[in-house]
């Protein structure tokens, strides 16, 4: 997932922050300076750091309140400036000014938002909910101010380059998105619905992180954790110790609805517990359920649509996507929906079957799938995963995988750095070299889950690409895996090594930003292309040459054995009708969500995900969404309202792409190379679906996509 940084204010940052609304009659102020005050605050200035790389060892939680006060004003003035100069408007003191202002409050409010999901307290907590609705009225400063949106449209594209065009057109575009077109009245309900909608937003993510804090189960008997591993039991012991209940288990929940262990505990009652805790996590009833803060949401933001003149907030949502319109997102899911549910049907029955022949007595319910499907695996391919995992220690995954295959196919190299200060004593770091040795960016990685950091994974910067303002990526990567016991090594499964390839994707993408202009650096370009890059770096993980090189059996350091690859493959499609189908119903439920037309169609939430659920043919109980409504965190929290099914829209273009790659030579540098000439380094700086047929020859295909998942030949 490519991380949407604090939703409101760095969505306004990506566009270069706000401005203040003013009077024609108004004059020009002084932009002000930090005064002694503030000469200890390290957000004052750039840090000294190696490519501005955030000083972890000098910031501290009172440091962000004074530099956003100082933050904002500062930029109100800037943009005063720029929306009241007596000049008449051009692309150097309009659109490249926007683009250096707010310097100050972005380096904050990055580092703010990466610590309030990596690594949060109250403190901080407490901050985002105060802030949240003053950034989005800041926000809205800018997009609402009719002078500087006249500024902008006066200005001609006439002997701008490519570059500079598509930053006026995009400039244009958001202005309008966000509304510069309105009425002054409409313009004030706007400002006080985007005001209530942070508010909201904030407040749910913060119920959600601490709902699945509580909603961790703990066990008293090490007999009910039958199946996990000794490790898994020792790391279990420790979480429960260090949440207070020393002699106890702690099974901490991941985001998703299915928890990893389902697959290996053998107690039935402990899977249903274990599941039951995950569907519930934030609907009890209590002050982390999130349900009526939903409901405000959906319905702020059905209001929002309607005063930008659109029937829903989808419609508005995409206009700015590769989709365009909530109808060709739900053309795409449906299309795959139908063949994914055949397939989870047939998977059930196979499921039931052995259970049947277990004479297990009961009918498989969610908390059985993963259990019983791993079981079928075994049988119908001879593949365990505890057979697996001793191959995929996760330091040799990221060193002698992600980075083995990044150098075979694009040059880079990478050297671990021990000198720059961490936010957290798990993360490490590394300098990226380019094929020519030029060093190029940053890297952060944080491996392992914690009460104070969100759920899932995600790619994000600390610091952009950007030659106009001389800066290098500066990128972090979060993961949730479990911490091992001390001195036991961290074992993973092939999904989780499949999503360190994903979430490296994203980063890579953000390594190789080529563009002058900050708001069209990197991963800056529509939520569903910017899964493209990420996707189809998880191919590589299953390349021969690269796995070979990194699946090394943690004790024994001897490569894996030819059999087992040979397995992996062969059973590369199992069980893929179960995974596609929690994908697109949770998709299919975001766009559900997100395309009323009336406040009369917003029933109680648990009400209105059955009825979309059943809408669209979702009726398999054993089968439900990736993220049930409550803790939908892409979609309530982040930057992926109207817009979950980006997934399934970027796999159809990596599939795609895959294929030309697999059909002129895999894993050669000549191929690095053209992707990422014409995908990887472009940005948003050119149009996106011209550069996927500049990379491949052709229009997007589903037909590889659907080959991939096994549902057609």
């Amino acid at each position: 997932m490519k991380k949407i940084s604090s939703v409101l204010l760095i969505s306004a940052l990506a566009f270069n922050q706000s401005c203040t609304t003013m009077k024609s009659t108004e004059i020009q102020t002084e932009v002000p300076t930090p005064d002694a005050s503030l000469s200890s605050n390290p957000f004052m200035k750039k840090s000294k750091l190696q490519y501005e790389a955030p000083e972890f060892d000098k910031i501290k939680d009172e440091h962000f309140k004074p530099a956003f006060d100082f933050g904002l004003k500062q930029h109100d003035a800037e943009i005063l400036k720029i929306a009241n100069n007596p000049e008449a408007p051009t692309f150097e003191n309009t659109l490249v000014a926007l683009e250096k202002s707010g310097e100050v409050l972005k380096r904050a409010v990055i580092v703010f938002s990466n610590l309030t999901s990596a690594n949060t307290n109250p403190t901080l907590q407490a901050l985002d909910e105060e802030y949240a609705p003053i950034f989005a009225a800041h926000s809205d400063k800018m997009y609402l101010n009719e002078n500087l949106y006249k500024r902008i449209k006066a200005i001609s594209e006439n002997g701008l380059d490519s570059e500079g065009k598509r930053l006026l057109q995009y400039y244009k575009q958001n202005f309008e998105i966000a509304g510069a077109n309105l009425s002054a009245a409409d313009k004030e309900k706007l400002k006080q619905i985007n005001q209530e909608l942070a508010s909201l937003s904030t407040q749910y993510s913060n119920k959600l992180l601490e709902a699945r804090k509580q909603g961790g189960v703990f066990f008293t008997d090490a007999k009910e954790l039958d199946g996990l591993s000794a490790d898994e039991i020792a790391a279990a012991a420790t979480d429960a110790k260090n949440a207070g209940k020393e002699g106890q288990y702690l099974l901490a929940l991941q985001n998703t609805t299915q928890q990893p262990l389902l697959q290996n505990l053998k107690n039935r009652a402990t899977r249903e517990k274990l599941f039951k805790a995950s569907w519930t996590r934030a609907e009890k009833g209590d002050a982390n359920d999130t349900r009526e803060t939903i409901e405000k949401l959906a319905k702020l933001r059905l209001k929002k649509a309607q005063i930008l003149g659109k029937k829903n907030f989808a419609e508005w949502k995409l206009q700015d996507q590769m989709a365009k319109t909530p109808e060709a997102a739900t053309k795409l899911m449906n299309q795959i929906a139908t063949p994914a549910v055949e397939t989870a049907k047939r998977e059930a029955k196979d499921i039931q079957d052995l259970i049947k022949q277990q004479n297990g007595g009961f009918e498989v319910e969610p908390w059985d799938w993963n259990f019983y499907a791993e079981q079928v695996r075994k049988a119908r391919f001879d593949l365990d995963e505890s057979e697996i995992k001793p191959y995929f220690e996760i330091t040799t995954v990221l060193e002698k995988g992600v980075f083995f295959a990044a150098e075979k196919f694009y040059g880079l190299t990478f050297k671990k750095r021990t000198d720059l200060p961490v936010y957290h004593p798990d993360v490490v770091t590394y300098e990226v070299f380019d094929h020519d040795g030029k060093s190029i960016a940053i890297y952060y990685l944080d491996f392992y889950t914690r009460d104070s950091k969100n759920g899932g994974a995600w790619m994000s910067n600390f610091v952009e690409q950007s030659y106009l303002l001389g800066t290098k990526p500066v990128i972090v990567n979060c993961y949730n895996y479990q911490k091992p016991a001390p001195g036991k090594p961290s074992l993973i499964s092939f999904d989780d090594v499949s999503t360190i390839f994903h979430e490296f994707g994203h980063s890579i993408h953000g390594m190789f930003a080529s563009q002058k202009y900050p708001s069209l650096s990197g991963t800056n370009v529509p939520r569903d292309f910017v899964e493209f890059p990420s996707q189809i770096n998880e191919h590589w993980a299953l390349d021969p040459v690269v796995l070979k090189n990194y699946a090394l059996h943690y004790e024994t350091k001897q490569p894996i054995p030819q059999t087992l690859v040979d397995k992996i493959k062969k059973a590369s499609t199992f069980n893929q009708g179960y995974m596609t189908t929690e994908l697109v119903s949770a998709a299919e439920l975001d766009m559900d969500w997100h395309t009323v037309t009336s406040e009369s169609q917003l029933i109680p939430v648990l009400d209105f995900e059955k009825q979309s659920l059943a809408k669209h043919g979702f009726t398999l109980s054993t089968v439900p969404p990736r993220y049930h409504t409550p803790y939908f965190a892409h979609i309530w929290g982040g930057g992926y309202s109207a817009g979950y099914y980006a997934y399934l829209w970027s796999e159809t273009l990596d599939n795609d792409a895959w294929e030309w790659i697999k059909n002129n030579g895999g894993l050669t540098r000549e191929n690095g190379d053209r992707f990422r000439k014409y995908i990887l380094s472009v940005g948003n700086s050119v149009d996106l679906n011209q550069a996927f047929r500049d990379f491949t020859g052709h229009d997007p295909d589903i037909k590889p996509l659907l080959r991939s998942r096994g549902f057609i030949k």
